[in-house]
């Protein structure tokens, strides 16, 4: 029984070990193959001193090398935090500092926007860069290539590995309604029944070929990995530049199955496919936000042959529902119900069951829930609490995840999304704190007052708009605000507008009134 992340391919490989389990670009690597690219990475990891449970962030886009140092992680006991190669400086040398980050495995030029952020990471004491390093050291972090750090001494090796499937494998860092960024701690049983449950309801065998194009992480892209190693099918990894080259992708490799978030689906909906472009595709996937019905509608006509799945999740949790594509037609809205070995509740504050079509709060238990967020106990105990509905006779239950969101059921139990309980941003697929885009504006030193607010955008989901008001003396356009945020934030963060108001409204607490600059301004696009 596969127990252990690195065991869905060491499993595989016992099964299919010729099977193609990795392409990118020219190179394809079977599962016999990446057994052994991890493996090499396990050991090199164990002797440059790595700890069980200590930490290893990815840095790079999605290569071999990546998937190598992911689930060599992994096998060797320590904990994997894939960091999305979107972010800049400030966002990484955040997320390596908070959760104590001892090996960064990145690249020659990530390495060079990022040494002077490492002086202030000591913890941090090995880079290994899948290309030739500028240097051998930073500061006091020694640096080594990729194919130097493999070719550890392998004579008397013995890994250490993890010790039962409880063992945290994995931080996935997610943002939150304020501040910085989340880290989410994974178990290895949180993504082996994770990958278990979705490859069984999208029905996935050792002939699929699923094209990896979200990034690792995204609990939603890392489970492309999972779920098609857990049933020997094979991942095309692309990092693309236009939505065309993923027409191209399709086409090329007869790709089977394709996940994407909204708007990106809009913007495959937007190109000239011709007909015989998609026929491969077998089923294509949803989450990451709510799926316009335009939009699904499209979809189905370009891919014919193609069953949709919609899905919600949130990264505390994997994957909660999905709807069936017997049920598009039915009830095209709606979230569906309960993934395999999740059980998803609808609760009143006081934790009580809601009626049919009553609104409440989605509650996620079951083995796939996380164990709360890294080094974070307060904001652990706000979304992780006891299950509800649980016998008063067990004194220890485990928790579930209160999601924060509000839906309701329907008689027939199918789940339909109301809206956040918080003021979140999802933009492009990703959550984007409104404090962390403000604190970059406020740093400006042009504004006063500042507002980031997620306003309905055809493509994106939501736009990041900034509604403020001037500092004494400055009469630009915001322009140069703008600038400031391009060089800090990541590309999804940056606003797309700022709106420079005599006053912003405030509530009876003396607080922005976000929920009134909202109304006011939710037709801008």
């Amino acid at each position: 029984m596969t127990t252990f992340l690195h065991s869905l391919i060491e499993d595989t490989a016992n099964t299919h070990p010729n099977n193609p389990a990795l392409f990118y670009k020219d190179q394809s690597l079977s599962y016999q193959q990446l057994v052994e690219e991890i493996t090499k990475a396990s050991q090199a990891l164990q002797q440059c001193g790595l700890q069980r449970f200590e930490r290893v962030a990815i840095y790079t886009p999605k290569t071999p090398e990546a998937v190598a140092a992911i689930f060599g992680t992994a096998k060797a006991g320590g904990v994997f935090v894939p960091v999305n190669p979107l972010l800049k400086a400030p966002q990484v040398k955040y997320i390596l500092a908070d959760c104590n980050v001892r090996i960064l495995i990145t690249q020659s030029m990530r390495l060079n926007q990022l040494k002077e952020e490492l002086l202030h990471c000591p913890d941090l004491h090995t880079v290994v860069t899948l290309d030739k390093p500028p240097f051998d050291h930073v500061g006091h972090v020694r640096v080594i290539e990729w194919n130097d750090f493999i070719k550890a001494d392998e004579k008397g090796s013995t890994l250490i590995g993890p010790v039962t499937d409880a063992d945290m494998a994995a931080i996935l860092y997610t943002s939150g309604s304020t501040g910085n960024p989340k880290g989410v701690i994974l178990s290895h049983r949180n993504m082996v029944v994770g990958a278990q449950s979705v490859s069984s309801y999208l029905q996935n065998t050792a002939e699929d070929r699923i094209l990896a194009v979200l990034p690792f992480s995204f609990d939603y892209g890392l489970s492309q990995l999972t779920t098609a190693f857990n049933v020997a099918a094979s991942v095309y990894l692309m990092d693309y530049l236009l939505p065309n080259d993923i027409v191209k992708a399709i086409e090329k490799h007869q790709i089977t199955g394709l996940a994407a978030v909204p708007p990106l689906w809009a913007q495959l909906c937007k190109l000239e496919w011709k007909n015989n472009e998609g026929q491969s595709l077998r089923y294509f996937t949803n989450s990451g936000g709510a799926m316009p019905e335009a939009t699904l509608k499209r979809l189905r006509e370009v891919f014919e042959n193609a069953s949709p799945y919609l899905m919600y999740g949130l990264t505390e949790a994997f994957r909660s529902t999905y709807l069936p594509p017997e049920q598009v037609d039915i009830r095209p809205t709606s979230m569906g119900k309960a993934i395999p070995n999740a059980e998803i509740r609808v609760v009143r504050e006081d934790g009580e069951e809601c009626s049919p079509r009553e609104p409440g709060e989605l509650v996620h238990s079951g083995p796939l829930v996380s164990l709360g967020y890294w080094n974070a106990i307060e904001k652990t105990a706000e979304r992780f609490k006891k299950t509800p509905g649980l016998a008063k006779e067990i004194t220890n239950p485990a928790l579930s995840v209160w999601s924060g969101d509000t839906v309701y059921r329907d008689e027939e139990g199918f789940l339909f999304f109301v809206g956040r309980k918080d003021d979140m941003i999802k933009t492009s697929g990703y959550r984007v704190s409104p404090t962390e885009v403000e604190e970059t504006i406020y740093a400006s030193g042009k504004v006063t007052e500042a507002a980031a607010l997620g306003i309905p955008h055809p493509d994106l989901g939501q736009a990041v708009v900034i509604f403020a008001t001037r500092s004494k003396g400055y009469i630009g356009d915001g322009a140069d605000v703008l600038q400031l945020c391009q060089k800090t934030l990541p590309n999804f963060m940056v606003p797309k507008k700022i709106c420079f108001l005599e006053a912003l409204p405030h509530n009876a607490n003396g607080k922005i009134d976000r929920k009134a600059l909202l109304q006011q301004n939710s037709d801008m696009f």
